[in-house]
């Protein structure tokens, strides 16, 4: 039996490194062959020999109340661990996976299990490490510091002499980040395990694939380890790191029930390439399969045809003349870099300097690793693309899967719903009412496919139809397994996503009516206790009135009257209503200026707590015998009431403010004279006090606030119109021009039909009711507007006065012309 393991330190999906990984094993025999994968997975592992079409992966979760992560370990053909895998069973070793599952804390922050460094000071430390090699060596890139050291065809004995070099300065004596450090204890028990197992001669004991990353640290750690087999975790229930995503604002209770486990998922190439983070895998996974299957040379002719057509087909430049420039460039990099035949950095080098003819406004795509720049060349975007290819997966039949996948495909089959076309619902039918509500779900579990194009937005809208379009993309497959780390049917998987995205809102209230929208639409009205305690403190950090307008409204309006969508009386819309209405008179009381862009949301946070405190005052006069009647609301109109006194009464605060806060109170005076209705002349009083009050600029302001939330009031009563027309006419004409904007405004919160009843009064108020209404609200053409006309007049009297100061008089005229 060997002394110690052999340990191949490898470069996730690098043909070399799976290249030399069969040849180690093939030499050696091991009798275990451990892999860098989540242990959990090892009772599982036949899974992975049968006839699936790569590339796939194994996707682990872990999901809670507070917590979802999930995590991918992907497989390609040219992957070190795929080829590990096989060759291992066509030698007779034992495999099994050695890493942490993903529920472990190790990887809270990580998607991709091959992204080794996630330590922003250990990965600073590799990367200055490569940046000193690429320096040395002329090379531009991580990447094509890979090629050249290691894809360019040397024999195993050099290729892991090299590897062991690089990695081995790669990482040093450095320690490495605390999840990495996890893990590769977890890694070392797996290796000293394995070592203490009977050997059999002719045979090496144990051969270990890793990152290479990981490789110095396990050759140092497996030794004096415990000889047993190791545990592998299990989730806690409670989230004892503080990094843990999802953690924040924990009071330390436990979290509730865990879902987490593993499953196979069919994956494609396009992902693959874009999995980020060092040692996380080689770009452009169609050409290194290229590669893998026929060598440097197959996979230049594979890469430079389809690149040549894809540009033709996109009437990009593409001649035959360019392709033999390409290929002589590619030739003559590759002698001046010192490689045998071109590399994948020499063929990118030579598409560039012979295809683009104009100068680079971004850096050359495969000089850096993470989404291509902005105005990157066509060309080099369709190269990019080529070589990325459009592979995808497929998992074998019988592969097992998580409940999701049957529950809904027992759902669609249930209402009758097929994924393909396009689906029109009538939202008033019960039975396309149903197929709504799934559809929703789906969309909310972000299933490819399943899109809405037309609809109304807002559930309560009152329009009744809406449309989907429908199919079954490749990807759909593995979205729908990876959604059952959210539960195991689809009510109860849409219900967990939404509660995630309504936690992820953090109290900004605008996403949480968004989410709870969509709830209505899904049907979705009975949420976690656990997160409606948080949705109730995050209320709190609500820091502008104008955002909680809006959302209320739209929130009351479903608990009101949502009986259709089941959220008719749902606990969170009571809880969000709650803790919005008192945040919103919170944040009300103090003054502040409020710009033309925050008006409108400012008046609708008014007409939101006004409405609010009308349904409450209602319910209770309602139920005013009945002394067990449950509350509608745990909400105080009488503190509403104060605030809005206290504002209007406040000359520091806004005017549109004051107007609002004064309506508001006039609209609700009625029902708070103990039902029986007050007289509008005190109203009205009060109004034109405000108003008369205020400066000329601003008075349209203070009486869009009226308007917009004591219109019923105001603006019938005969005394309120013959005070706004005896303020407007006490004008003078600079006053009036400098009024006249806000005061439209101000008009315009009137319907067409009550803006005629107010025509009419004017016009009676005037000894004017010969003419027509439209006499005063019709829209004129060709004819100065009265703004324009006052502004005249302002002019002409400016001058008659500079002209009386110098001693000019001049004859009056005896008949003044009316104010405008």
């Amino acid at each position: 039996m060997s002394e110690s393991p052999h340990i191949v330190g490898v470069r996730h999906h690098s043909p070399a490194c799976a290249r030399l990984v069969a040849e180690r094993i093939r030499t050696l025999r091991p009798s275990y062959v451990l892999i860098e994968g989540p242990a959990d997975f090892n009772e599982r592992l036949d899974e992975l020999y049968l006839p699936h079409r790569l590339p796939v992966a194994i996707y682990s979760y872990l999901s809670g109340d507070r917590t979802h992560r999930g995590s991918w370990s992907p497989f390609a053909e040219h992957s070190p661990e795929w080829q590990a895998l096989q060759v291992a069973r066509e030698v007779g070793a034992a495999v099994r996976f050695i890493d942490l599952p993903a529920w472990h804390d190790a990887f809270s922050r990580m998607e991709n299990r091959y992204a080794d460094v996630v330590d922003h000071e250990h990965e600073e430390r590799a990367e200055a490490y490569e940046r000193a090699l690429t320096e040395k060596l002329s090379v531009q890139g991580r990447d094509a510091l890979w090629d050249h050291l290691f894809e360019d065809g040397c024999d195993e004995a050099e290729l892991a002499r090299r590897l062991s070099t690089y990695f081995d300065n790669l990482r040093g004596e450095d320690p490495g980040s605390q999840g990495n450090q996890a893990r590769e204890a977890m890694m070392a028990r797996w290796i000293a395990w394995a070592m203490a197992q009977p050997g059999e001669p002719g045979r090496a004991q144990a051969l270990v694939v890793c990152g290479g990353y990981h490789a110095p640290a396990l050759a140092r750690l497996w030794q004096g380890l415990p000889a047993e087999l190791p545990d592998t975790p299990q989730p806690s229930t409670e989230s004892d790191n503080e990094d843990d995503e999802g953690s924040e604002g924990d009071s330390g209770e436990p979290e509730g029930p865990l879902r987490f486990g593993s499953y196979l998922v069919p994956y494609t190439f396009k992902r693959l390439d874009a999995f980020a983070g060092y040692a996380s895998g080689m770009p452009s996974p169609a050409y290194y399969q290229w590669m893998w299957e026929h060598g440097p040379e197959g996979a230049a002719h594979r890469a430079l045809q389809h690149v040549m057509q894809r540009l033709r087909e996109k009437k990009l430049p593409a001649s035959t003349a360019d392709l033999m420039a390409v290929h002589l460039r590619a030739q003559g990099l590759a002698r001046l870099r010192g490689h045998d035949k071109p590399l994948r950095s020499d063929w990118l080098d030579a598409l560039a300097g012979a295809l683009v003819k104009d100068a680079l406004d971004a850096p050359l795509p495969w000089t850096y690793r993470g989404a291509m720049r902005p105005g990157t060349d066509p060309v080099l975007v369709q190269a990019m693309d080529v070589l990325a290819g459009d592979t995808a997966g497929r998992l074998a039949p019988g592969t097992p899967q998580p409940p999701l996948v049957a529950a809904v495909q027992a759902e669609l089959a249930a209402h009758g719903i097929v994924l393909r076309g396009q689906l029109k619902l009538d939202l008033l039918a019960e039975a396309d009412r149903a197929k709504s509500r799934v559809l929703h779900r789906l969309a909310i579990l972000r299933l490819p496919g399943v899109r809405r194009t037309q609809g109304p937005k807002l559930a309560m809208s009152g329009e009744r139809t809406e449309q989907w379009s429908l199919a079954e993309p490749l990807e759909q497959q593995a979205a729908l397994i990876e959604a059952g780390a959210w539960g195991a049917s689809l009510h109860d998987a849409a219900r967990a996503r939404l509660e995630d995205d309504l936690r992820q809102a953090q109290g900004r209230i605008g996403p949480l009516a968004d989410g709870l929208n969509q709830a209505a639409w899904a049907g979705l009205s009975a949420l976690s206790e656990t997160l409606l305690r948080e949705l109730r403190a995050a209320m709190a950090a609500e820091p502008r009135f104008e955002a909680l307008g809006p959302a209320l409204s739209v929130l009351h309006t479903l608990l009101r009257h949502g009986q259709m969508l089941g959220m008719a009386d749902a606990p969170v819309l009571r809880v969000v209503i709650e803790s919005g209405f008192d945040r919103a008179l919170w944040l009300l009381e103090p003054p502040a200026a409020i710009t033309p862009a925050d008006m409108q949301a400012h008046l609708e946070g008014h007409l939101a707590l006004r409405r609010i405190v009308a349904d409450v005052l209602a319910h209770a006069q309602d139920n005013a015998h009945d002394a067990h009647a449950p509350s509608l609301l745990d909400v105080e109109p009488a503190r509403a009431l104060a605030v809005w006194q206290r504002k209007a009464a406040d000359a520091s605060a806004a005017p549109v403010s004051r107007g609002a806060a004064l309506g508001a109170t006039l609209s609700l005076a009625g029902r708070l004279a103990d039902g029986h209705e007050s007289s509008g002349d005190h109203g009205v009083d009060e109004a034109m006090q405000l108003l008369h009050s205020l400066p000329a600029p601003v008075l349209g302001d203070a009486l869009t606030g009226l308007l917009a939330l004591a219109r019923e009031t105001l603006a019938s009563e005969p005394a309120f119109v013959a005070g706004m027309d005896r303020t407007v006419q006490a004008l003078d004409n600079a006053d009036f021009v400098r009024a006249m904007p806000s005061l439209r405004a101000a008009f315009a919160w009137l319907p067409p039909q009550e803006r005629g009843l107010l025509a009419d009064q004017v016009l009676t108020l005037h000894d004017a009711r010969h003419l027509s209404r439209r006499a005063l609200t019709a829209h004129r053409t060709g004819e100065a507007a009265p703004e324009q006309l006052a502004e005249a007049r302002r002019v002409e009297d400016a001058v008659l006065a500079r002209l009386a100061a110098w001693g000019v008089a001049l004859e009056e005229d005896t008949e003044k012309a009316p104010r405008p």
